[in-house]
């Protein structure tokens, strides 16, 4: 449990600063990790990518995090403002 909020917490926080905009805050970063690392999960489990250490599942829910956002503002029209 406590490895999964520090994963999300570091993902979340990599996607903040890896997609431009203006962050969610501290809980808003934990959130978007922690439902970062399920979507990841999903979007990379039929091929074959599973995190079973600490950085791979970093990796997967910043990716799966990123995705969330860009999905979430693009559907709210900010990924198209400058």
């Amino acid at each position: 449990m406590i490895s999964s909020i520090i994963v999300g917490l570091v993902a979340g926080w990599l996607a903040g600063k890896m997609i431009r905009g203006d962050g969610y805050g501290f809980v808003g970063d934990l959130l978007l990790g922690l439902v970062g690392g399920v979507i990841g999960g999903w979007m990379f489990g039929p091929f074959g990518v599973h995190a079973h250490h600490m950085l791979s599942a970093i990796v997967v829910a910043t990716l799966g995090a990123s995705a969330l956002v860009l999905a979430t503002r693009a559907a709210t029209g900010e990924l198209f403002e400058d």
